[in-house]
């Protein structure tokens, strides 16, 4: 009989230790040894906080600002302790649950009828409940659980990242509304000189009437511009500040557009590594290794568990003189499982299969998006660079021939028409120079936030260098 009971025992935990459900395997990079459009062909990443190869003081503190009041960055931040305590929550299901009871009563009526006499009594006792956790069931509940607060962690991260590029992006947007307002500004003011001019020399009968109204229709073209980017740099300033976490308000920055620098080139890296540094990848992974580990779950339900219970206590059957009682206890178990439920437990096992499909395509699109991602922002940085260097020489020239123009109409060498069509090349060539460097800046933001950012903070890349 002891050894039967030894024999069962050991049974009961092997049984206990056994995990049902396929074990998680990340998936494997089976790609390109090198990214598209990459130049620098190198094995290593630099990990750095890259919005500081700016150097713009003001664009560093804004970042630490919405790295700590963003209201996304704070949901996030929220779900990571719910995450936490959902952990927690599943993991006690796998150990025994401790409760209390107390009771009592008495009197002549039970069962439906009066009885003979009067009866009473008294019980208190704790009470213990455990169901084992055959097949592997709460630890695969457990691996789930845990994935997913990982998962949670690299939510966030991604959210930081979102948040640090927006920031950035939405600054140098903010800049280039600035710049552009201030040249439609000058431009106002160059014009309106200029048709105070023209407006002279029509009513002493030297110019058209028709030079007049070109003069005109340009001042009014750069005056329309001006409260247009007026309406621009407002609305940036406001989508800054809700970036930010704080109400709408305007902000006054040190330098401009142009007095930026051109952060340094980084290198790359290998794509295999994009599948490490990149926080949705690792959240996607994650989140399909929770829903791997639900199979195991799913598959242990449909196998009998053994439930426990007991209860060691004092009881009465009399409640006015509890004395008379003594020393109660109870021990039970209990084997139950699924008999015929016309295929219910094998269609759950089914939908989790499913599900874990689902989250490996997820895991996999998320990472084919990834390196769309970079192979986008290092030709969009290539190609920006060309186009930045001829809208510059573009941009000189323009300034010039429209200062030229100006002194060939006054010499009387040249008409009216070429002055108006140097204005308005000169004034288009300023705008879209202006617009190249802000987008060149902004192919920079996409290219680090594609390959995954850089260090948060000096204490994440400390833990990293540990």
């Amino acid at each position: 009989m002891k050894k039967f009971t030894i024999f069962i025992t050991i049974g009961i935990l092997f049984i206990a230790g056994c995990k049902l459900g396929p074990d998680f395997q990340s998936p494997k990079y089976t790609g390109n040894d090198i990214f598209r459009f990459d130049t620098l062909t190198t094995d290593t990443v630099v990990n750095l906080r890259w919005w500081e190869l700016f150097n713009d003081a003001e664009l560093n503190k804004l970042i630490k600002i919405a790295l700590n009041n963003n209201k996304d960055v704070l949901i996030a931040a929220a779900r990571i302790d719910a995450a936490k305590a959902n952990f927690g929550y599943t993991k006690a299901d796998q150990f025994p649950t401790f409760g209390v009871s107390a009771n009592g009563g008495g009197g002549n009526y039970g069962g439906g009828s009066l009885l003979n006499s009067n009866i009473s009594y008294f019980s208190a006792y704790p009470e213990m409940s455990w169901e084992l956790g055959f097949w592997g069931k709460y630890k695969r509940l457990n691996e789930a659980a845990r994935a997913e607060l990982m998962a949670s962690e690299y939510a966030k991260r991604t959210v930081q990242i979102g948040i640090i590029s927006a920031v950035a992006s939405t600054y140098f947007s903010l800049l280039e509304n600035k710049e552009k307002l201030e040249i439609s500004k000058q431009t106002l003011a160059s014009r309106d000189s200029g048709l105070k001019i023209i407006q002279a020399r029509y009513d002493y009968g030297v110019v058209a009437e028709i030079d007049l109204n070109q003069a005109q229709i340009q001042k009014e073209i750069s005056a329309a511009a001006v409260p247009s980017y007026e309406r621009a740099v407002a609305t940036t300033e406001n989508t800054l500040s809700i970036l930010l976490g704080e109400n709408p308000k305007g902000f006054i920055t040190d330098k401009t557009l142009i007095e930026q620098q051109t952060p340094p080139e980084i290198p790359e890296g290998l794509p295999s590594q994009l599948l490490l540094r990149r926080p949705d990848i690792r959240e996607a992974e994650q989140t399909y290794r929770a829903q791997n580990a639900r199979i195991g779950a799913a598959q242990a339900m449909r196998w009998p568990s053994l439930n426990i219970t007991g209860l060691l206590g004092y009881a009465s059957n009399d409640l006015l003189d509890i004395s008379t009682g003594g020393l109660a206890w109870s021990a039970a178990g209990s084997l139950t499982g699924p008999l015929f439920q016309f295929g219910k437990n094998k269609r759950r096992v089914e939908i989790e299969r499913y599900n874990t499909e689902v989250a490996l395509r997820d895991y996999e699109n998320t990472t084919l998006t990834a390196f769309k991602e970079v192979a986008d922002a290092l030709i969009t940085i290539k190609t920006l660079k060309t186009e930045l260097a001829a809208n510059k020489s573009r941009n000189i020239a323009a300034i010039n021939a429209e200062m030229l123009s100006a002194e060939r109409y006054d010499k009387g060498q040249t008409s009216y028409l070429e002055v108006l069509e140097s204005q308005r090349k000169s004034f288009d060539a300023q705008l879209t120079y202006t617009q190249t460097q802000r987008e060149l800046m902004d192919a920079y933001i996409s290219l680090y936030k594609a390959l995954g950012g850089g260090w948060i903070s000096p204490e994440e890349e400390a833990s990293s260098n540990n």
